[in-house]
């Protein structure tokens, strides 16, 4: 088969003037009895490349009857263009269709509306609008493997399956290879799962942190990056029930170093995006659905100093500002996002981290402080967003974190071996964790989740 040349490789000037084949869909045509315009895309730019078509090269009236969608093979000329907004177009010798599409093509010229794309998962890669995200996300997604390996992490891959709920909040999906009609109850009621799979009740993790921690104790720095997934049952616009997160653990680390790595990792994936994507930022930030301060507000943020305060610091401001909240402001109660973002875009005006939360709200793995009231948790506040990274120093003393675990009444059998950690060259160790998808939110400026994972999970939707 000849060799065909990317779309992406002709606008990075990497290709010469002259004899060209191109593969692509077709996005336009504009037919004509003498000649016709066709625009195609092969997904590798976010530019479109317009293709000339004359009424006597091979196959004119298949290629110039091509509805949207259809995939395409072109043979041509590369030339400088003499159309507006554009540097290069190619006049075609000939080509064919590859694949036809249907007049119902789903994705036309006309406006389409978020919610009908995520009905049309499986086609929505095709647009502009996705093509630009999903190319900011393989970005995003090169770049945190770049910069845990630059700072000398090792990549670590933890369960998806687990007998452990890392983070207490009882929002899992079991997996079991058992009917619910076969599985038997126990004399207490509960169910037995002795003649399941794996003997026991298992679901998929909501975290890969606490796995982390043990390579942690022998590897020094680790980060996971794999999917995760909670059931609870939420529709928002910031809730999936299948999502991506990133967890680093560094021994001997402590509180104000991961929030400083935290800082360091933010500013990096910006910085990434607005060097590798700038042209898809450009065009995310002209769209409705973004605000038109997106590349803006970016940079801002890469070359800001992340403002530190404590909890209690933050609910003194948030008390005495004077502004009306939906929720109250409590000390001991969780900050809401409305919180969170007065605090990064109205005081601070910048990005804004969060220490020292009241243990009472925060997990159970937490390093207690002195005062007995608070533990050594950091969040990382963004303008715009609110909180995007959560982490905390972990409780590296066997007794004071059995003692947690026992007021929280937690069974500690099943957790036997996160407690072995500390009985055998314990150290002080910390970590935190990123949503992958939040974060690319954030940097693309899209406004739903949904709209940054190839086929989001929720509620009553699990159809691609």
């Amino acid at each position: 088969m000849r060799k065909a040349t990317w779309i992406k490789e002709i606008f990075e000037g990497n290709v010469a003037l002259g004899d060209i084949f191109l593969r692509g869909w077709v996005r336009s045509v504009r037919k004509k009895k003498a000649f016709s315009f066709m625009v195609i895309n092969d997904g590798s730019s976010q530019q479109n490349l317009q293709i000339v078509l004359d009424a006597d090269i091979e196959n004119y009236e298949a290629l110039s009857s091509c509805h949207t969608g259809a995939c395409v093979a072109i043979r041509g000329k590369l030339v400088e263009s003499q159309g507006k907004n554009q540097s290069y177009e190619v006049v075609a010798v000939g080509g064919s269709v590859l694949g036809s599409s249907q007049q119902d093509y789903p994705l036309q010229k006309k406006a389409t509306s978020l919610e009908f794309l995520r009905e049309n998962a499986h086609l929505r890669a095709r647009t502009n609008l996705f093509g630009a995200v999903f190319r900011i996300r393989n970005n995003l997604a090169f770049a945190t493997h770049r910069f845990f390996q630059e700072k000398g992490f090792y990549y670590i891959n933890t369960p998806i399956i687990t007998g452990i709920d890392a983070e207490g909040a009882g929002e899992m999906f079991n997996v079991s290879t058992l009917s619910p009609d076969k599985v038997k109850k126990t004399d207490d009621g509960s169910f037995d799962y002795k003649n399941d799979y794996f003997g026991k009740s298992t679901s998929l993790t909501v975290s890969g942190q606490l796995e982390a921690e043990t390579f942690a104790m022998g590897m020094g720095k680790v980060y996971t990056f794999g999917p995760t997934f909670r059931s609870e049952n939420s529709n928002t616009a910031r809730h999936l029930a299948e999502f991506w997160m990133i967890e680093p653990e560094v021994a001997f680390a402590d509180l104000d170093d991961v929030a400083d790595l935290g800082a360091d990792y933010i500013k990096y994936l910006i910085q990434s995006a607005l060097e590798g994507c700038r042209d898809e930022l450009d065009f995310l930030q002209k769209r409705p659905e973004v605000d038109d301060d997106l590349v803006e507000r970016l940079m801002s943020v890469s070359n800001s100093e992340f403002t530190k305060i404590t909890y209690t610091a933050a609910v003194d401001i948030l008390i005495d500002c004077g502004k009306k909240f939906e929720f109250p402001v409590e000390w001991g109660k969780e900050l809401q996002t409305e919180h969170e973002r007065y605090l990064s875009e109205e005081k601070f005006n910048g990005p804004v981290i969060v220490t020292d939360y009241p243990k009472d709200c925060k997990a159970f793995y937490m390093k207690q402080n002195d005062d007995g009231k608070t533990v050594r948790a950091m969040d990382i506040l963004l303008p715009g967003v609110g909180e995007i990274i959560g982490g905390s120093q972990r409780e590296e003393n066997l007794d004071k974190l059995k003692q947690r675990m026992n007021d929280m009444g937690m069974d500690q059998d099943s957790l036997w071996w996160y407690l072995d950690l500390r009985k055998h060259g314990t150290a002080p160790h910390a970590g935190f964790g990123l949503g992958f998808e939040r974060a690319i939110m954030y940097i693309t400026g899209m406004k739903n989740i949904r709209d940054v994972i190839a086929f989001p999970r929720t509620p009553k939707s699990a159809d691609f």
